[in-house]
C-alpha cells in the first residue's frame, strides 16, 4: 500500500512539473519571457507560487525545461540500451547526438525563443550539467574499474563537453543589417557535439577495457 501511495505521489509531482514547464513556455511565446512572472506561470498551471519554487528556481529554468524535459534520463536510457559489443565511447556519443537532435524535439519557435534571449540561452546551456548523475549510473556497469568515482569523473567530463557544444551552438552569429539582426544557432549541433566529445573517446573506451585493480596494487 505504501508503494502505491509513493507511486501516486511521484505521478502527481511529475504532472505538476509538466504543467509548470508547459505553462512557462506557452506564456513566454505569447508575451515574451521578460513579461512572464513566476506568479503567472503558477496561476496558469493551477498551483500556488510557493509550489512553483519546489520545482524550478527561475522562470528561465521552467521555460527551458519545456524544451529539454527529461533529456538527461533519455540519454542515460539510450546508453544503457546499447548492445554490449558497442564501444562505450560510441554508445555515449550516439546516445547524446540522438537525444539532442531528435527530430521530434522542440519546434522552431521554442528554439528561436531560447536563442534570442541571453538568460534563456544561459539556462539552456546549463542543463548539460544534469547529465552527470544519470549518465554515471548508466555507464558504471560497463566499466572494468569498480571505483564509483571513475563513472562520475567520466560522466562529468561528458557533461562539460556537451555544455561546450551547446555554448557554441547558441553563440550569437555575425549578422548583417539585412538579416534583421536575428540570432540563430551557429553550426550543426550533431557535428559540434561529436567534435566536443571526440577527445573523451579514448578515455571512455579505456575505462571500459581496463582490468580491475588487484587489492594489493
Amino acid at each position: 500500500m505504501a508503494t502505491r501511495r509513493t507511486g501516486l505521489r511521484e505521478q502527481k509531482k511529475q504532472a505538476t512539473r509538466e504543467a509548470l514547464r508547459e505553462a512557462a513556455l506557452r506564456l513566454a511565446l505569447a508575451r515574451g519571457p521578460e513579461n512572464v512572472r513566476v506568479d503567472d506561470i503558477a496561476e496558469a498551471a493551477g498551483v500556488a507560487p510557493r509550489t512553483y519554487n519546489n520545482y524550478f528556481s527561475s522562470r528561465e529554468q521552467a521555460i527551458v525545461a519545456a524544451v529539454t524535459a527529461e533529456r538527461e534520463a533519455r540519454v542515460a536510457a539510450a546508453v544503457a540500451a546499447r548492445p554490449a559489443d558497442v564501444g562505450l565511447a560510441d554508445a555515449v556519443v550516439e546516445a547524446i547526438v540522438e537525444q539532442y537532435t531528435d527530430p521530434g524535439g522542440p519546434d522552431r519557435d521554442a528554439l528561436l525563443l531560447i536563442t534570442t534571449h541571453p538568460p534563456l540561452r544561459e539556462a539552456f546551456v546549463d542543463t548539460a550539467t544534469a547529465l552527470e548523475h544519470p549518465l554515471a549510473d548508466a555507464i558504471a556497469p560497463r566499466l572494468a574499474d569498480t571505483d564509483e568515482d571513475t563513472a562520475h569523473v567520466l560522466a562529468a567530463s561528458v557533461a562539460a563537453a556537451v555544455r561546450v557544444a551547446l555554448q557554441r551552438w547558441v553563440r550569437l552569429s555575425a549578422t548583417s543589417p539585412a538579416a534583421g539582426g536575428l540570432v540563430v544557432p551557429s553550426g550543426s549541433l550533431p557535428d559540434l557535439l561529436r567534435a566536443a566529445l571526440s577527445p573523451l573517446g579514448p578515455a571512455l573506451d579505456a575505462a571500459a577495457e581496463r582490468p580491475n585493480r588487484r587489492p594489493d596494487a
